[in-house]
């Protein structure tokens, strides 16, 4: 069946600057997809990977470049040959999804085979600052029931910020996001704090590439794998040294790939997060339908935005809905 591709970009502001170790963002861009039948329409949001370099310009590319496939007509099998996995291809992948919804009245969680959807609890991010001032954020999250933290590498300002916030916050469910900023040598003082924390997952500490360092490091808490795990072509090189993988649909190219991973990752062992780049409601439904088979969710993008899209997910008592009306339901009678 013949479609119709539109892509545009969007630039998204940010409330407030958003630190983490290595970056500082105030706004970002996304690329939305819309495809019609000529009766139905599917949309999806892709927002990209920052240090994978696919920003909207990149996504773009990738999109135009398949233009006259998508269009052609594709299935979503077809597409994960045709495009690469990126913000690009999530944008389309979604789009199809939300479209076969609308074209056969079924809810997209119902064409996926996963659970009915229930509110899930999710995690509300800190970005880094000053202890004072993120453990003053803590208290600010007054309805979270999980709140994760981002580091910056610093060793002992970090641990004194986990420090301030578990002193805020002691009811909550803790995890922290090194993104990356630790190396081997620092890993043991730094989990052997976070677990006098409290603190009950540790994201990302060191570098993509250095994944074989953590052969034979005995965490007090489980690790999860974040840019060292893009795809599922990456899933057998995560057991033995991660616990938790971190899927997230901009980095393994939409819900397709994401739902493999997901079964992959059990397969293996591995227990399964959900995660997200910054985005409207409209990337965080598909990730919602995810959330469904996860341990761990982490789907607060929104909440960073000077403005959501509408409809949007709902946050209550620290867990995020999201209706088939903001995505991947079928069209209103």
């Amino acid at each position: 069946m013949a479609l119709t591709l539109d892509a545009r970009r969007e630039t998204l502001r940010l409330a407030a600057p958003f630190r983490i170790s290595g970056h500082v963002f105030e706004e970002t861009e996304v690329v939305v997809v819309t495809l019609s039948d000529g009766t139905h329409r599917g949309r999806g949001e892709g927002g990209g990977v920052y240090y994978l370099h696919d920003d909207a310009e990149t996504m773009m590319a990738d999109i135009e470049a398949a233009r006259s496939r998508i269009e052609a007509g594709i299935d979503r099998t077809a597409l994960q040959a045709l495009m690469p996995a990126g913000g690009g291809r999530n944008a389309v992948d979604c789009a199809l999804w939300d479209l076969e919804a609308k074209q056969k009245g079924m809810p997209v969680w119902q064409l996926a085979g996963v659970p009915e959807p229930r509110p899930v609890v999710t995690t509300f991010t800190l970005g880094a600052d000053s202890p004072e001032k993120m453990a003053a954020g803590a208290s600010a999250y007054a309805d979270a029931r999980a709140i994760k933290v981002k580091l910056t590498g610093e060793l002992d300002l970090d641990i004194a910020r986990v420090q301030a916030i578990r002193a805020a916050r002691p009811d909550v469910w803790l995890g922290v996001d090194a993104n990356q900023g630790f190396t081997l040598g620092e890993l043991g003082d730094l989990a052997a704090a976070l677990d006098a924390c409290r603190v009950l997952l540790l994201e990302q500490p060191l570098a993509r590439g250095r994944e074989a360092d953590l052969d034979g490091f005995a965490s007090p808490m489980p690790v999860a794998a974040d840019e060292s795990a893009l795809t599922s072509a990456d899933v057998p090189g995560l057991a033995g040294r991660f616990t938790v993988n971190n899927i997230k649909l901009d980095k393994c190219g939409g819900l397709t790939e994401a739902l493999k991973i997901a079964n992959a990752s059990r397969e293996a062992g591995l227990q399964v997060m959900v995660g997200n780049m910054v985005g409207t409601s409209l990337a965080m439904a598909p990730a919602f339908v995810l959330a469904q088979l996860c341990d761990f969710v982490d789907l607060d993008g929104p909440t960073f935005l000077a403005q959501d899209r509408e409809p949007s997910v709902t946050y209550s008592h620290g867990t995020i809905w999201a209706g088939g009306d903001v995505w991947g339901g079928p069209d209103p009678a």
